[in-house]
């Protein structure tokens, strides 16, 4: 792996970087995984990914949603409700050939072992923990 990104966040702003980065770092050739941990896995598998209170207002929201429908990224909802679509990105991240990963830590931690989001791959805690060590480089934490 040259490149694994760890997402403990559930701010859609951070989960959105972060996948897109990995898209990227993809498209140059790199091997690139991304580590769904914490809040972030927790909103993957039953929840949603909130904006940052900066990025939240009517007029900011919608200006990032018609920025990146004109870069051709997925949208959740039409009209005034418009919105970056993180579950969205997620599909098109794994579709380009990004490993998602679900932390095994915090996927027994909340009841998730049996049951992983569609697309996130789960892992054993020495598999984890060999990731980690093996990876050219980490980004973030946990």
């Amino acid at each position: 792996m040259d490149l694994l990104l760890i997402v403990r966040d559930a701010l859609a702003s951070s989960v959105a970087s972060n996948l897109l980065t990995a898209i990227e770092a993809k498209a140059a050739g790199r091997q690139v995984g991304v580590l769904f941990t914490q809040e972030a896995l927790a909103a993957a598998a039953h929840g949603t990914f909130a904006w940052p209170r900066e990025l939240s207002g009517q007029e900011m929201r919608l200006g990032i949603a018609d920025r990146g429908a004109a870069a051709g990224l997925p949208l959740l909802g039409r009209g005034e409700g418009r919105q970056l679509d993180v579950k969205g990105l997620m599909t098109r991240a794994r579709d380009a050939g990004v490993i998602l990963y679900a932390c095994p830590l915090w996927s027994a931690l909340l009841g998730l072992s049996d049951r992983l989001p569609q697309g996130l791959q789960g892992l054993e805690h020495d598999a984890a923990l060999r990731l980690i060590q093996e990876a050219k480089q980490v980004v973030g934490a946990f």
